[in-house]
This record gives structure tokens, sequence and C-alpha cells, in this order.
């Protein structure tokens, strides 16, 4: 015969037990609640696809949080188009890199005004119609980088800017900042500025374009890490000792790392995807907590003083 003790024991194990069937649709249904919608720019950069990793990785915590990611492959009315389509399938929050800040801004701002929280990652609109943005001070890091060339690299008068995205903010930010401080300093000068669009593939077009229009150039600014890479495979092409240029770059990834290392590139700065920090303000936001309309994350500028100490973003 069974003993009250086991009785109740055996009881409340039973309650237990069905509390947490009842319970569990709950919190199934809290964990599929959210669908995350980030409509990226252009997946063939490597920094851009990686971003998109690094948001994947952030929500494995969240199993239950949908995430759909999608690719305009360079193409502004695409990722239009895509946001349009996120929203269409019911995305309770967008992330997103705007290729055309201005083209993009009526898109984002209806997207915003409906209600769905927007988190841009690196890239703004001409409007404050989002949630928050999260990104470098692209400007401050065009003033340091051109500082740094100046100062390092006193001999090399003549830069050639290879410039991102010519309608991304980064890209239009990198470019003034970089403008604005080469004005201060007599005797240096801008050779050309081409957009390579932050594409090692169109940087080494721009390049030997630069070379056979005959500019003349002892410097490169490269927006781009990626971008740096071309611009050092034109230079070899062209029987061009790369380390004999100058060259400062933005991102630092493993390229600019070994280039570093081997004297064949200046410096560069660290730009982190901030994918990670976008989804923990997502899940803040979704959550119903308040967040900061704006966060800038610091950018440290990488030379052969700091490499050993310090790893590239991928």
């Amino acid at each position: 015969m069974m003993s009250y003790q086991r009785f109740i024991a055996l009881a409340g194990s039973v309650f237990a037990f069905a509390v947490a069937v009842l319970m569990a649709p709950a919190v199934w249904a809290a964990e599929q609640a959210f669908v995350i919608g980030f409509a990226q720019d252009n997946m063939a950069n490597a920094w851009r696809a990686t971003q998109v990793r690094h948001a994947e990785e952030a929500l494995k915590p969240y199993p239950g949080v949908r995430f759909i990611h999608t690719d305009a492959m360079g193409n502004t009315a695409q990722q239009i188009l895509d946001i349009e389509n996120l929203v269409a399938k019911g995305i309770d929050l967008l992330i997103t890199s705007p290729r055309d800040g201005a083209a993009m801004t009526p898109i984002i701002t209806r997207v915003y005004e409906k209600g769905i929280p927007v988190v841009l990652l690196t890239r703004q609109i001409n409007s404050d119609a989002y949630t928050i943005f999260i990104g470098g001070d692209d400007y401050d890091i065009g003033q340091r980088a051109a500082r740094h060339l100046v100062e390092n690299h006193k001999d090399a008068k003549h830069i050639l800017i290879l410039a991102g995205v010519p309608t991304a903010t980064t890209a239009i930010n990198r470019t003034n900042g970089f403008l604005d401080e080469i004005k201060n300093h007599s005797g240096f000068h801008i050779a050309g500025i081409k957009p390579a669009n932050y594409l090692t593939k169109n940087a080494i077009i721009a390049v030997e374009q630069a070379l056979q229009e005959g500019l003349k150039f002892d410097a490169i600014y490269a927006e781009s890490d990626s971008m740096a890479v071309g611009a050092r495979l034109a230079l070899k092409k062209a029987g061009i000792d790369p380390a004999s240029i100058p060259t400062v770059g933005i991102d630092y990834i493993s390229e600019a790392r070994d280039a570093i290392r081997k004297g064949v590139q200046s410096a560069t700065f660290i730009y982190p995807t901030v994918a990670r920090e976008g989804i923990e303000y997502a899940m803040k936001i979704l959550a119903g907590e308040k967040v900061p309309k704006e966060i800038l994350v610091q950018s440290q500028i990488i030379t052969r003083d700091n490499v050993e100490q310090i790893a590239p973003i991928f």
C-alpha cells in the first residue's frame, strides 16, 4: 500500500508536469512571436555577408525568433523591393543598411510610420524615421585617415581615393572627412576619386583606369580594405611595388592584417559589422524597452605597432 508521503510526492510531480505541459504552448508561442527581416545591400561584399552571419550568430540564444535576410545584389531598387516584400511577410522589426540613403528614405519612413521598428546598421537615411542607428563615425575616420598619411608619409603628396558606394552615407562621410582634413595640409593634393563600391574587383578596374589615364598618385586612401586588396593587385599587374604606395584602408579584415605585417599597407581602421549590437538592441525593442536613437562605435587605428595585439573583425 502506498504511503501518504509517497502519495503526496507523486501528486506533486503530476501537478508540476501538468503545469509544464499547459505552459509549454504559451512559452513556445512567445518564442515564435517575432520575425526579424534584414534587407542587406550586397552579399557579394564579404563584409556585408559577414554582417548577416554575425546577426544570425547573435540570434542563436533566441531559437524561436525567425530571421529572414535578403540580398539586393548591389541594386537600390531591389533593396527597396526587398523591404516591401519583408513587410508583406509580416516582419515585426526591420534591419537594413541602405545602399542609397536619400532614395531609400521614403520606404524606410513608411515602414517606421506603420509601427514597425527600424534598426539602421552603419548607414543612415535623410530623416529621423528610424528607431535606432548603430555604426561608426565615418567622417571622423576619414579625417584620421588623412592625418595618418600626412604625418607618416610626408613625401606622398598625391593621393588617389578609392571611394565606396557613392550613394551610401558611409562612403559620403568617409570621403568628406578625408577631403576636409587634407585641405588643412599644404602640399597635399587629391589625384583623383574613383568609386569602387567597396568591392575588390571594382578597385582593380579603378586603379587600372587611373594608371591608364596617367593620374599621378603616390598614396591611396581606400575606403575599405577589400578595395585596398584590389589596388595592390592592380599595382602588381602594372609592375608597381605596392609597398612603394602608402595605403590606408578601413574595416580591418584578415587581408589587411597580412598586408600591414608585410609592409604593403600602412594602416587601417577597425570597423565592426555591429550586427551583434543590432540584434541585442532589436531584442530590447521587441521586449518593449526604450533604446537610444544613436550608438556610435569607436574605431581604432591599426598599424604595425599594434597589428599583432588585435584580431581582425573576420
